[in-house]
């Protein structure tokens, strides 16, 4: 930890306002450099860089040709982050991924084994359409994004920090596409839905992107180090009781057998204790993007669809009924406000 960041886990607020307004001089800068590159899709960078900041993993969820993948390098060149990128295709095997174990033999004629490293480590991963892939190259992930190494022949490798995954998937209703594992969906922080662009941002992206060459790499506005401590003061903002009993309100009413009619008569399974965390983590880092010191319930509300719609699944009732997870998320807010 640099000098920045003070090591005592309780700050003055006076400290904490300090450190907010440098932390948000360097996310503005990021959110600048990243809008000369994404032209519209406000929310999609808001959330994306609301899911880094309080360190958790997002899946972008849209049609090709969306900027999905131009959006993931704009942010790692921005936050000068090691960024890599895979591939998912139905041939692809987990070694692709987190690596494999080559046999090397020396001069005197001695075999051993040599473990060559995966494109996995690196301190942000887009997995490009990760939906393509088959269920078993899908969970080649799972290690690596709840426990941040993986093991190979039982030896652990850990991985660089910060470690980030933003993978992109395409709508299952598209064919040759595999729904994620409902274990692997928990361990995004935040589902991203990015829509179509309006007109006046399909508009600049005719002008600015078919005249000319394509142009140069993102310059850098900050750096691993540097975005650490950011994390670390998401995690160190006070929270109000008032936002702690919005989340649970929220959360657990989306659980049939609670006592909730919405849930019980069209939620088939609801989130867990992992989406409340991530309620709890994510609030802090959004008012942190917005420039305030601490949260409120409108943030609880504001994250609720991104938080929660992986999390959980529609019943039979439901699906006949032409509901969507969203649907239902909307009547739990206004229950919960």
């Amino acid at each position: 930890m640099t000098a920045h960041t003070p090591t005592d886990a309780t700050l003055s607020e006076s400290e904490i306002v300090e450190l907010a307004e440098r932390a948000l001089a360097d996310i503005a800068e990021v959110k600048k450099t990243v809008g000369t590159v994404i032209f519209g899709q406000e929310s999609v960078v808001e959330q994306s860089l609301i899911a880094i900041l309080a360190g958790g993993h997002g899946l972008l969820v849209g049609v090709p040709g969306l900027a999905k993948t131009k959006l993931v390098e704009t942010l790692g060149g921005a936050l000068g982050l090691d960024a890599r990128r895979i591939q998912f295709t139905p041939d692809l095997m987990p070694s692709d991924i987190i690596g494999t174990e080559v046999m090397d033999q020396d001069e005197s004629g001695r075999r051993s084994f040599r473990y060559v490293r995966g494109p996995v480590f690196a301190q942000l991963l887009m997995a490009d359409e990760i939906n393509r892939a088959s269920p078993r190259t899908q969970s080649a992930l799972l290690q690596s994004m709840q426990e941040y190494h993986v093991t190979v022949a039982g030896e652990r490798h850990d991985l660089p920090r910060p470690f980030h995954v933003l993978a992109t998937q395409n709508p299952l209703e598209q064919e040759g596409t595999y729904p994620l594992p409902e274990a692997q969906l928990d361990r995004f922080l935040m589902q991203i839905d990015v829509f179509y662009p309006d007109i006046e941002a399909e508009r600049r992206i005719l002008l600015e992107t078919t005249a000319g060459p394509s142009g140069e790499a993102v310059k850098s506005v900050m750096t691993a180090e540097r975005l650490i401590e950011i994390q670390s003061l998401v995690r160190r903002m006070p929270v109000a009781e008032s936002v702690v009993e919005a989340i649970l309100r929220l959360v657990r009413s989306a659980r049939p057998g609670n006592g909730h009619k919405e849930a019980d008569n069209h939620i088939s399974w609801g989130p867990g204790p992992r989406a409340s965390q991530s309620l709890m983590t994510c609030v802090r880092a959004r008012a942190l993007y917005e420039g305030r010191l601490a949260p409120s319930i409108d943030d609880v509300m504001a994250l609720a669809e991104p938080i929660l719609q992986h999390r959980m699944a529609l019943n039979f009732a439901a699906r006949a009924e032409g509901m969507s997870v969203r649907d239902v998320i909307g009547a739990l807010k206004r229950d919960a406000a």
